[in-house]
């Protein structure tokens, strides 16, 4: 598969992804749709990083490694990668606690996020998403 090919499934994993977070909020599921929404902005990130011919890590926060390669990208991805890597380390730090709860205090998932919690992750995917798109297109 092509570097394009496999940036193109990769994004088109993390929109079928970033549709059922929306379900999720919808469904008033708001730990669930934050764990989808940090599924979505892995997805996308790792396509571009395919598209960029670069070897997709074994990570779920790939931030440091569009860092470190943003000169790889065109100007306008480059400039939106510091935020870019906040959206994806910010969201890894919730991807097992937004699933099994907080270890430490016992307190289950459903009980730990608002529906802002939950609407701020579905913003932040959706631009992850928007700005990756234009990737296709290069």
């Amino acid at each position: 598969m092509t570097n394009h090919g496999a940036a193109e499934n990769s994004l088109r994993r993390a929109q079928i992804v970033l549709q059922e977070a929306e379900a999720l909020f919808a469904a008033g599921h708001w730990n669930l749709c934050v764990r989808r929404s940090q599924e979505s902005v892995e997805l996308a990130l790792k396509g571009a990083l395919a598209w960029a011919g670069i070897d997709v890590p074994k990570v779920h926060d790939v931030g440091p490694m569009l860092k470190a390669n943003s000169g790889r990208f065109p100007a306008q991805f480059a400039e939106a990668i510091p935020r870019l890597a906040s959206i994806s380390r910010s969201l890894r730090a919730e991807r097992e606690i937004s699933f099994y709860g907080d270890p430490e205090s016992g307190i289950a998932p459903e009980e730990l996020y608002t529906a802002d919690d939950a609407l701020e992750a579905l913003r932040s995917a959706k631009f992850v998403i928007e700005q990756c798109l234009p990737l296709l297109s290069v």
